[in-house]
């Protein structure tokens, strides 16, 4: 089926619709990964939006059990140059295509990713709809120009009820603004005893729970469409370690007075080098944000600048002076891309230990 691409700056991309026979419209972003698609299709962060993959071709070792990073996918629409409707691989349940179908998922192939990647670096990030191939450009075009679309992605994609993943160790809990199952895992795998909590709970009712630490997740959007959670973070400190990752780096940010602003196309990929400057050493980094905090801002605050991207020498960590908190603007559970950065929840660990002592 003959589907197209229409950005709001009028450019149209014409190429082949696969999965669900759906419209779709959202903001268009790229990423530079190589490999996670499934990853990257069921992770929570891109919640509104339709990506582009840059590497060419996409689907070719299909879907399998293991690789989802929530259970029902967030994100608006899937653009690829090649879709591989013979996937090769062990693992392969169903392919790429299929799964569109079953989660009623628009995508389109067949259009010149190149060139869709650079308007987006040139231009910025903008919004488009995958639309079929009668649809009428100018009128989406001005359509797409007159439409605001929601701020409430972390609303959307948290949890509504608390729910509990028991083990045996620290009792960890996660405020979920959209967080990626690889937390959990790797949580899971140090024996934390975690209860995960909706985006919107108070810090009253998480120190009821008489935690040993707090987990911000990750999550989509503007992190000042989330102003709730600077009075919950702000409650939190001091009195129980916190680890920060993504938007909720970004909001332990905003709690301790400095800004966050937004990327021009944003860092999305698994191969962003991120310089620890304490430590001085350089992780290869999974990453998907599209703001970042300012680093100027920080002047004042009580934080601390632990970390920055090499490409851009955006801000990439902060901890806090005075108490038990740090955050990162990457993904250390990776899932998908490198694993440099995990050593990141050891030490999350060890502040739970130091603090309790």
């Amino acid at each position: 089926m003959k589907k197209k691409l229409i950005l709001e700056s009028g450019e149209v991309f014409h190429g082949e619709g696969f999965g669900a026979e759906l419209e779709t419209a959202g903001e268009v972003v790229f990423n530079t990964g190589m490999t996670g698609y499934q990853e990257l299709i069921s992770d929570p962060s891109y919640c509104g939006q339709i990506v582009c993959m840059t590497y060419p071709l996409i689907g070719n070792y299909g879907i399998n059990r293991d690789d989802y990073e929530s259970i029902e996918p967030a994100i608006k629409g899937l653009i690829v140059k090649e879709l591989c409707d013979l996937p090769s691989n062990f693992r392969t349940q169903i392919t790429l295509d299929e799964l569109f179908k079953k989660k009623s998922l628009s995508g389109i192939s067949g259009i010149d990713t190149r060139r869709l990647t650079r308007v987006l670096r040139n231009h910025g990030v903008v919004k488009g709809k995958i639309v079929n191939a009668d649809a009428d450009e100018a009128a989406v075009a001005s359509e797409l120009r007159s439409t605001n679309f929601p701020t409430n992605q972390v609303e959307e994609v948290s949890t509504k009820t608390p729910y509990a993943n028991p083990n045996r160790g620290f009792k960890v809990v996660l405020v979920d603004f959209g967080a990626k199952l690889g937390i959990i895992r790797e949580l899971s795998q140090r024996n934390c005893d975690i209860i995960v909590v909706s985006q919107d709970t108070t810090a009253e009712e998480i120190l009821l729970m008489n935690p040993d630490g707090i987990m911000l997740s990750n999550g989509p959007g503007d992190p000042e469409d989330v102003p709730h959670a600077l009075d919950m973070i702000r409650g939190l400190l001091g009195k129980v370690p916190i680890f920060g990752i993504c938007l909720g780096h970004q909001l332990i940010g905003l709690a301790c007075g400095a800004k966050t602003f937004k990327l021009k196309f944003g860092h999305r990929g698994g191969n962003h080098p991120v310089l620890d400057l304490e430590k001085n050493t350089v992780a290869i980094t999974s990453q998907n944000h599209g703001y970042a905090v300012d680093q100027e801002s920080l002047k004042g605050t009580d934080l601390i600048e632990t970390h920055i991207a090499l490409n851009d020498r955006t801000n990439e960590g902060l901890k806090h002076k005075i108490h038990p908190c740090f955050s990162v603007q990457y993904h250390p559970e990776a899932s998908p891309g490198p694993e440099d950065a995990n050593y990141l929840f050891d030490e999350f660990i060890q502040m739970m230990e130091d603090f309790k002592k």
